[in-house]
């Protein structure tokens, strides 16, 4: 197995896709096309995948469909790459519980998104990752994405959880490059971009990659950017960003999940069903995405 693709901070790095969760029309999860949509992203060359976190519509699945879709991912990557289970909650006992049962089935990492809605303090979220930390034996990457959860997890706490054993990196989605310098020069944390378009700019400030929506869609010319940065080849990775910003905007034309979905169903891939209260996408995006995938080649 390759550099990138070992466990552990140090190797913790690549790119590692937001699996989008499949759907039959009848609403069930798709698991034939899951296991399909792994190994389309597998032979692109990425480096890690990222099941049920919010682009795998966590939110609406239940525990035994959260399960059973970590499930499936783990045994169809079959240690070829690590897998990192979106294991978050805004309660403290249920995230410990589904972390737990995701190193049960074979999960490498767990994701931990900042507690929604309840908007703990900065001692509350403290708390809250460093108990799952002490109950889990899985390493965790906090997820700071302030838009989503209405609370974010500020430099002095994670600097404070970057001396709790087991918590090895943040996915930085903030929006905030300038985050990353002083994580990555006083933390041992390793940084990975949580917003395709801003890969780059962090990369060069020291995060290793990103956790991608994009590379549902385009995994080797994803894998190709953020390899290219890694072995120090700016150039290159620079043309490939200014190839693909097109599609990065794309992916938030409507609300996350909704345009990757939408676009893998345009390329044949599965069929455009989401949960309430998600819908389909508008005609006139759906128009507007079909566009940029076909100008980008990847349809």
């Amino acid at each position: 197995m390759s550099e990138m693709n070992q466990t552990g901070s140090g190797g913790l790095q690549g790119v590692y896709v937001a699996l989008v969760t499949p759907m039959t029309r009848r609403g069930e999860i798709d698991e034939q096309a899951l296991r399909e949509h792994v190994e389309f992203v597998l032979e692109g060359g990425v480096d890690g995948l990222v099941p049920v976190g919010t682009t795998g519509e966590s939110p609406t699945l239940d525990h035994r469909e959260h399960g059973r879709v970590i499930e499936i991912v783990v045994e169809t990557a079959r240690g070829r790459v690590p897998v990192m289970a979106g294991t978050g909650s805004n309660s403290t006992q249920e995230a410990i519980a589904l972390t737990r049962y995701a190193k049960e089935v074979g999960a490498t990492m767990s994701l931990q998104v900042a507690p929604y809605y309840n908007k703990p303090t900065q001692e509350g979220l403290y708390r809250h990752f460093k108990a799952i930390a002490e109950e889990s034996e899985l390493p965790l990457v906090l997820y700071n994405i302030p838009g989503r959860c209405a609370v974010e997890l500020d430099l002095g706490t994670m600097e404070r959880l970057a001396k709790v054993p087991g918590i090895v990196a943040v996915k930085e989605a903030t929006g905030h490059v300038n985050n990353v310098t002083p994580l990555v020069s006083g933390t041992q944390l390793t940084v990975l971009s949580g917003d395709d378009g801003l890969t780059l700019p962090m990369m060069v400030c020291g995060a290793r990659g990103v956790i991608s929506v994009a590379a549902n869609l385009a995994p080797s010319r994803m894998a190709g950017m953020v390899h290219a940065a890694l072995s120090g080849d700016w150039a290159v990775a620079m043309e490939e960003h200014a190839r693909l910003y097109p599609l990065f905007k794309a992916m938030f034309l409507e609300t996350n999940p909704i345009p990757v979905k939408a676009g893998l169903a345009l390329m044949g891939r599965m069929e455009e069903v989401y949960r309430m209260p998600l819908c389909p996408m508008t005609e006139p995006h759906k128009q507007e995405l079909e566009m940029v995938l076909r100008t980008q080649g990847v349809m």
